[in-house]
């Protein structure tokens, strides 16, 4: 998942010249005043000084300079018949960053580090960084400068492809922020986006709250009859933790505490035996944050129509239109098409695959109806009999540090990159958990400039990033996603720096963090945002990596590194137990490889209905008045085998869509999906990537000896890295993956890849 936010987070001195390479120094930095931790941005964030107290100062100064250099700016333009690129996008780009670095560092925190402190302090910031950034996006001189720009022939004409993209998207990206409007209307606008911001804040911190709320403590063992070792010592640390908890609570002895966060709640609705408590659990966590005070469901009413109207004023027919008129997919209708094409593929086999679950869990002693609840712990117990294999045991295989060190040996071998660890202390973090990484190229691993190595005959440091893995509910919010703490800019002499969240398993006592194998893809798919992040050999800020890149593109490299975990050499390369350092046995690894093709269409189809839904909220719906949850049942019966509980209000916690940046764009998932599928069958279709034994030999058998399919391997990774990781937001992203791939997406690769393609 990618965050959006209002600002990117680029660090830059208010005081340092345009031309300054900045140098970024990981030794630890001497104690700093809270209320200037915020401030000194000559380095990366100074975490151990920040404090909630400190941020409103911070951003209050921050913001009356940005205020008055603005005014100045726009004062300078008027006066300008001539614009120039240097003197338009990056002087405001230099301009901005000081605030851009504040803001973006405050958002990470409240993400990962909430406190009421904070909370109080971001809530109370939030309003005046909306209303500043929308009048940088209604601003008349700046938005006839770049119009300037680009009437000017001479001056257009000797703009590199990435600058010509930022100043088109920023000329659109302005009159979607109301900069034609009347002033009236302009007034009006501005109330609206300050409105949303507000709701969806308050939005995902009802989600957090109500995750937290929620609890169920045993003090029997028999009572969580079926639940893993891992999970149990979980629950007990839980129980330790949290307030008023007994805090000797061991995994043998409890008292255990099960939560709604999901390295919790996952392995309850899958194994825990007693039924009663599963029902409670699933029907709780379906019901987060639609009741009392965190009551997300006014929200979202209060959400949608400001949206449609938002909308309105622009001139769309509803906010499906606007969110489309910025993206890839050429419109509402294709997007429709490809859902619908979908839903065909996959709802036949979901009502299969359900049918047959019933029939099983009904023959192991199940009577009556198979319910919602029931579905993740009757899935389980069909794999462990057809496939003979217990995710659950797999996970000894599956220890961070090992995940991490195959992950980071295939960065090297597909993209000419090494990555290595920071010494513990040595970079100030938010949490002990977090760990820091550098990223170098390796000797001439490609063609472009940005990978050789240095003149001084040093590694190429280009870039960083933090990785935070565990779940924390307390303060943290839940999923997985990379964030934005540096971007790379030739103005701002910046090297990228990314945020990789995750919310997986802590260790426990002894035992490091082991993964379920749903969890090491989900590590691999944020490593693939922080890789485009990353990997840009973009100058320009606006345009490189992750930025200008069409949103429902952004997914392509992390869904692409998701099939990586399917690859024999790569699963090997990390696949051992913590133990024993024994490989993965070859048939738990045959296993998974069927296992991928297990309930494909019910996964699927899963997806399509978020998607639809999604898209039906925001088209129309939003001008019919229909309330939200019809809507949620209706879109239903099209694109569920089991209907949702007339009580379920999953909308609530819907934050993708609410309080995230994919309103009217959840549907980006399948859309990259289908390029991320094709790019990988790149890879399979040199018969370098064998999964099988069997595509092994088919290799053998082509006469191509393993060091030729090696180098034509490491020959494809590069030339993934040089287009789709290397380019960002330069270029169009169908020209990107015309470049790599030689031809437009086909759809056929992800049917492939999920099971469905004879169908």
């Amino acid at each position: 998942m990618m965050m959006a936010t209002y600002t990117g987070a680029t660090i830059v001195s208010s005081k340092r010249p345009v031309n300054e390479k900045r140098c970024f120094s990981t030794e630890s930095a001497k104690p700093l005043k809270a209320e200037d931790a915020l401030l000194v941005q000559d380095g990366l964030p100074k975490f151990h000084s920040i404090t909630p107290a400190s941020v409103s100062p911070a951003i209050k100064q921050l913001l009356m300079a940005a205020n008055l250099n603005f005014t100045t700016f726009e004062q300078s333009l008027d006066k300008k018949q001539l614009s120039t690129y240097s003197t338009v996008v990056e002087q405001l780009e230099e301009m901005v960053a000081p605030l851009d670095y504040a803001w973006g560092v405050t958002s990470h925190l409240h993400g990962v580090k909430n406190s009421e402190a904070l909370r109080s302090s971001y809530a109370a910031m939030q309003p005046r960084i909306v209303e500043l950034y929308t009048k940088f996006g209604q601003s008349r001189p700046y938005y006839e400068a770049l119009r300037r720009i680009q009437a000017d022939a001479a001056e257009w004409g000797q703009l590199d492809a990435g600058q010509k993209r930022i100043v088109s998207k920023s000329v659109q990206d302005m009159q979607h922020s109301g900069v034609s409007l009347a002033d009236e209307q302009r007034e009006r606008f501005k109330e609206l986006k300050l409105q949303l911001a507000q709701l969806s804040t308050t939005f995902s911190n009802n989600v957090l709250d109500s995750t937290k709320a929620f609890s169920l403590v045993f003090d029997e063992i028999q009572q969580l009859s079926g639940l893993p070792d891992s999970v149990l010592a979980l629950a007990a640390q839980n129980e330790a933790a949290a307030e008023g908890g007994v805090k000797s609570a061991t995994a043998k002895t409890g008292p255990w505490r099960l939560t709604l966060a999901m390295p919790c709640y996952l392995p309850v609705m899958q194994h825990l035996k007693d039924r009663t408590v599963r029902e409670k659990t699933y029907r709780a966590f379906v019901a987060r944050a639609s009741a009392g005070e965190r009551d997300n469901g006014p929200l979202i009413e209060q959400i949608l129509k400001l949206r449609s109207e938002l909308a309105g004023m622009l001139k769309y027919s509803n906010y499906a239109e606007l969110s489309l008129s910025s993206k890839m997919a050429p419109s509402v209708e294709a997007v429709l098409k490809l859902i619908e094409d979908l839903r065909e593929k996959s709802l036949g086999p979901a009502t299969q695959e359900m049918a047959a679950l019933a029939a099983f869990a009904n023959s192991k002693g199940h009577s009556g109806e198979l319910e919602l609840w029931d579905v993740a712990f009757w899935s389980e117990r069909m794999k462990e009999d057809k496939y003979d294999l217990e995710e659950e045991k797999l996970k000894p295989y599956f220890e961070l540090d090992s995940v991490l060190g195959g992950m980071f040996d295939l960065a090297d071998r597909l993209f000419g990159v090494s990555i290595e660890p920071s010494e513990k202390g040595e970079v100030e973090v938010w949490h002990d958990d977090v760990r820091f990484f550098k990223v170098f190229a390796q000797p001439n691993p490609g063609q472009g400039e940005e990978i050789q190595e240095s003149a001084n005959n040093q590694k190429q440091h280009l870039a960083s990033f933090y990785l935070d893995p565990y779940s924390r509910p307390a303060d943290k919010n839940g999923g997985a996603w990379m964030g934005t703490c540096l971007g790379k800019s030739k103005v701002l002499g910046t090297i990228p720096v990314a945020y990789l969240v995750c919310n997986g398993s802590p260790p426990v006592g002894d035992t490091p963090s082991l993964m379920t194998f749903r969890d090491v893809e989900t590590l691999f798919h944020e490593f693939g945002h922080g890789l485009q992040h990353m990997l840009t050999s973009v100058p320009h800020g606006g345009a490189a990596g992750i930025n200008n890149v069409e949103w429902d593109a952004v997914e392509l490299p992390s869904q692409f590194m998701e099939n990586w975990c399917y690859d024999r050499a790569t699963l090997f390369s990390f696949a051992k137990h913590y133990q024993t350092g024994e490989p993965l046995p070859e048939e738990d690894y045959q296993k998974l490889l069927r296992l991928r093709y297990f309930q494909a269409g019910s996964m699927m189809l899963r997806q399509l209905y978020f998607a639809r839904l999604d898209l039906e909220l925001h088209s129309s719906s939003s001008s019919s008045g229909e309330p939200p949850f019809s809507v949620q049942k209706r879109i239903a019966k099209d694109y569920t085998v089991l209907a949702p509980l007339p009580e379920d209000k999953f909308l609530c916690s819907f934050s993708h869509i609410f309080a995230g940046g994919y309103a009217a764009g959840y549907y980006s998932y399948k859309w990259a999906e289908v390029m991320s599928a094709d790019a990988f069958a790149a890879f399979e279709e040199l018969s370098g990537t064998p999964t099988t034994a069997e595509a092994a030999a088919a290799a053998a058998a082509a006469g191509q000896t393993e060091p030729e399919v090696e180098e034509a391997v490491r020959s494809k990774g590069r030339a993934f890295r040089d287009t789709v990781l290397q380019l960002g937001g330069s270029v169009h992203p169908m020209e990107v993956f015309k470049q790599f791939r030689g031809r437009e997406p086909s759809v056929d690769a992800l049917l492939r890849h999920s099971g469905l393609s004879s169908l």
